[in-house]
């Protein structure tokens, strides 16, 4: 077969992902995307130009070899690309589909700036599933053991990646989870219908054949202090994640019906209350509601897109600012919106309003204009002068960010913390204010996405692999 010419793969459109029909997923909670056939998957590897300084690299924060697990793909060598994947990356299959490939890798991608951007993200989901489903998941080289005992304080995405990370290294890796299943925001925040929990379990189950020890319903900071870990391990990683929901503080909040986007997904993602009373989980009957769900995050989508699969006969979003300006992904944002999503923009949320025996009825809302930009740079949402509605609605889920749980923190007292509660720790090395303690992940930075988290798991894990092979130089 002749070389096909950078020209010849610069014309190749992208390939879509295969997906359900929006009128069928929509009352399931099976996925969504279904993912490429091996003959998509080559022919979108050819889209590739391999550049010689390839920007994409750069883009990811856990600096996947891309342009190398691509050509493998294109060449049919599929074990290969997962092999070359799980280099860098112990989630492959979990990045594929959850990361925000088009602000990161997808973003700088060469091919992108006349063209769509290579779908780096479709194709690394393929070369994981592939991987898993024709062989099993496939264990990485480790190094010989180094008789060095490491803590990771959190089963989260930058706990795994720093876990895999120092498993490969040659230490010995304990993991310490409060909940009850290993995954954190991947198990409990993420619905099925975008991250299926077995492919979770399953590259965690690929973890603990490496040899990582995974210890659930353990507490730290109750359970355990980081001091006493401190006596019996060489160094700690804390990425606990930021799990303290943040709530609207406006009158009637604490009518029944109003959840937090962390109860709602934990009681329906994790404890399966979608199938009660198979599960042992309940939840308050959404079927035949109305539902809003406040924020413009991947989470609130998360929520709004449960809801319609829960029977809410109306599920909305009500968001104070414009849909330019929504943190969520525009992929979640189209597929809400297929599946019958309504969105009310420009609106916040005064007071809700309940019936004499405290379960929700409406919300009072405040219609919007924007303003000045504020310190984030988007344009400050400004009140309208009497602009205000009253909605009927059962239910409600405020899905308006996280702060840091400041268990672990409250217990020691010498790790240095934020105004917020997040752990200070120095850019380069993630060491902390407290000698042998490494942080990363959302405890370090508030809300923000799986792959950074794994990228400042990464990063702590090469610190921590020199400092417990060279403790008297730190």
């Amino acid at each position: 077969m002749a070389e096909i010419t950078p020209k010849e793969r610069m014309a190749i459109k992208r390939h879509h992902m295969l997906e359900q029909d929006a009128d069928v997923r929509n009352k399931n909670f099976s996925e969504v995307n279904l993912g490429y056939t091996v003959e998509l998957a080559k022919e979108e590897a050819l889209r590739c130009i391999q550049c010689k300084k390839p920007l994409c690299i750069g883009g990811c924060p856990v600096s996947i070899n891309i342009p190398a697990f691509i050509k493998k793909i294109e060449e049919g060598d599929f074990k290969s690309a997962a092999a070359i994947l799980k280099k860098d990356n112990a989630l492959p299959a979990v990045c594929g589909r959850v990361c925000p490939q088009e602000e990161q890798c997808e973003k700088v991608c060469t091919v992108g700036k006349k063209n769509a951007p290579v779908a780096i993200g479709y194709l690394e989901r393929f070369a994981a599933d592939w991987e898993r489903e024709n062989l099993g998941i496939q264990l990485a080289e480790k190094k010989p053991n180094s008789g060095k005992k490491v803590a990771i304080v959190g089963g989260g995405p930058a706990g795994l990646s720093c876990a895999g990370d120092l498993i490969q290294m040659g230490h010995d890796v304990t993991v310490f989870e409060a909940l009850h299943d290993i995954g954190g925001v991947l198990i409990y925040g993420i619905p099925e219908f975008r991250l299926p929990k077995a492919i979770v379990r399953a590259e965690v189950e690929g973890l603990k054949k490496m040899g990582v020890e995974f210890r659930t319903n353990s507490v730290i900071g109750l359970t355990d202090t980081i001091d006493e870990l401190l006596e019996e391990y060489d160094a700690i990683f804390i990425g606990v994640g930021a799990g303290l929901p943040y709530f609207l503080n406006v009158p009637g909040e604490q009518l029944n019906g109003v959840y937090s986007s962390n109860e709602y997904l934990t009681r329906v993602n994790l404890m399966k209350a979608y199938d009660f009373p198979r599960s042992d989980t309940p939840m308050f009957n959404i079927e035949g509601k109305q539902v809003a769900v406040f924020g413009g995050g991947n989470t609130a989508m998360d929520a709004v897109r449960t809801s319609l699969r829960l029977g809410a006969k109306r599920a909305m979003i009500l968001y104070r600012r414009t849909e330019a300006e929504m943190p969520a992904r525009i992929e979640e944002i189209k597929h809400a919106k297929e599946e019958g999503v309504e969105f009310m923009l420009l609106v916040g949320p005064i007071e809700f309003k309940g019936t004499d025996d405290g379960w929700l009825r409406s919300v009072v809302i405040q219609k919007m204009e924007l303003g000045e930009p504020d310190a984030s740079g988007r344009r400050r949402p400004v009140p309208i002068e009497d602009a205000i509605e009253e909605i009927p609605i059962e239910v409600a889920v405020i899905a308006i960010g996280n702060g840091s749980n400041p268990i672990i923190s409250k217990t020691t007292p010498d790790l240095n913390v934020n105004k917020w509660g997040n752990i200070l720790v120095d850019e380069n090395s993630m060491k902390s204010s407290k000698k042998g303690v490494f942080a990363g992940g959302d405890i370090v930075t508030g809300g923000a996405t799986v792959i950074l988290a794994m990228g400042a798991g990464r990063k702590a894990a090469k610190a921590i692999d020199e400092y417990v092979r060279n403790k008297e130089t730190w």
